[in-house]
C-alpha cells in the first residue's frame, strides 16, 4: 500500500512550540507574584476563563 503525503496548511505543533517559547522568554525571570499577575493579565486581555469556570 502506498502512503499519500499531504502538504500541511497549518502546523499546530510548530505553532504551540512558538507560543510556548514566547511565553517562556517573557516570564523567565519573574517571581511567583509577577507570574500570577502576568497570567491574570493575559486572561483578562483575551477574555478567557479558567477551565471549570463559567
Amino acid at each position: 500500500m502506498e502512503t499519500i503525503k499531504k502538504e500541511k496548511q497549518f502546523d499546530s505543533v510548530k505553532m504551540m512550540r512558538e507560543i510556548r517559547e514566547k511565553i517562556s522568554s517573557e516570564t523567565q525571570n519573574m517571581t511567583f507574584e509577577e507570574l500570577k499577575a502576568y497570567i491574570n493579565q493575559q486572561l483578562a486581555d483575551n477574555k478567557s476563563k479558567l477551565i471549570g469556570q463559567q
